[in-house]
C-alpha cells in the first residue's frame, strides 16, 4: 500500500498564488495514495472558495472514509482554538486523515498548547520574533488491511523548537495502546534524527521535503513501529501547490519486521 503525508498550504499554489480546487484534486489524484495524511487544511474558507478541501481530496483519491479535525475556527486574522468537535459546522482550518481502506475505529488526540509566546529565529530575519502558536492535534485510524488491523495516525506539530518535541512524545504516549503495527505520518516541524528519536520509531521515508523548489530540509515524516516495512525508500513531489512537497512511500504490513 501506499502511504502519503502532504501540508498542503490550502490548497494554494507559489507560481500564481491561486487556490484552484481542478489542482487541488490532480495533486492528490497524482499521489496515488491508500492512506493519504494532510496539514493545513481549510474548510468553508473563503481563501479556498469555501469548499471542504477533505471531501475534494476524498474523491479525488477514491477514498472510502475520512476524517477533518478542526484545531482553528474562524477565518485568517480571527482564529479561535477549536473545541475538539472534528466536523464543526463553521469556518475552520486543522488535518485530515484520508483512507482507502477500511476504517474498524477512529481517535482524535488534542496536543499541549504553548502559553504564552516564544521567540523563534525564522530564516533571513535578523532577531528572534516572539510568536503565539496555534492549537495543534492528531487523529489516528485503526485500519483493515488484508494483512490484519494498521494503526496509522496523523499530526502537524509546532514550528517552535523544543516544544514539538514535547507534543510527539505526548503523541507517541497517547497512542502507546493502539494495535501494532502504527504508522505516524505528517509535518512534525523536525529533523528526521530528532524525530526518530523522540518518538522510538523508524523511519520509512527519506526525502527533503521543504522548501517545495529546492528543498534542504524533510520535515515531513512517515514513522513506522512494528511490522511494517518501506519497499523503497520513498520520495517526495513537487505537485505545483503548497510550500512543502509531499512525501509517499509503499509499505507493507508482514509479521516479523522489526519493532
Amino acid at each position: 500500500m501506499r502511504l502519503a503525508t502532504f501540508n498542503i498550504l490550502h490548497g494554494r499554489s507559489l507560481g500564481d498564488g491561486r487556490v484552484d480546487l481542478d489542482r487541488f484534486r490532480e495533486a492528490v489524484r497524482a499521489l496515488d495514495a491508500d492512506i493519504l495524511a494532510l496539514q493545513e487544511v481549510d474548510r468553508d474558507q473563503p481563501r479556498s472558495h469555501g469548499a471542504d478541501l477533505t471531501a475534494v481530496a476524498a474523491e479525488a483519491m477514491g477514498a472510502t472514509d475520512h476524517r477533518f479535525v478542526a484545531t482553528m475556527h474562524g477565518e485568517p486574522g480571527v482564529w479561535s482554538a477549536a473545541t475538539g468537535d472534528h466536523q464543526p459546522a463553521r469556518s475552520s482550518y486543522g488535518i485530515a486523515l484520508l483512507t482507502r481502506l477500511p476504517v474498524l475505529s477512529w481517535q482524535d488526540l488534542a496536543l499541549p498548547a504553548l502559553r504564552g509566546r516564544a521567540p523563534v529565529q525564522f530564516p533571513g530575519a535578523r532577531l528572534p520574533a516572539l510568536v503565539r502558536d496555534e492549537a495543534r492535534a492528531a487523529v489516528a485510524a485503526v485500519v483493515s488491511t488484508p494483512d490484519g488491523p494498521l494503526t496509522v495516525a496523523a499530526t502537524h506539530l509546532t514550528f517552535i523548537p523544543g516544544w514539538n518535541v514535547v507534543q510527539l512524545r505526548r503523541l507517541v504516549r497517547g497512542l502507546r495502546d493502539r494495535p501494532r503495527p502504527l504508522v505516524l505520518l505528517g509535518d512534525l516541524n523536525i529533523d528526521p534524527r530528532r524525530a526518530t528519536q523522540a518518538s522510538g520509531m523508524r523511519s520509512l521515508a527519506r526525502a527533503a521535503t521543504f522548501p517545495l523548489q529546492s528543498p534542504q530540509r524533510q520535515l515531513d515524516h512517515i514513522l513506522g513501529d512494528g511490522a511494517v516495512e518501506a519497499v523503497d525508500g520513498g520520495a517526495s513531489f513537487d505537485l505545483g501547490i503548497s510550500d512543502h512537497r509531499a512525501l509517499a512511500v509503499d509499505v507493507r504490513v508482514s509479521p516479523g519486521s522489526p519493532r
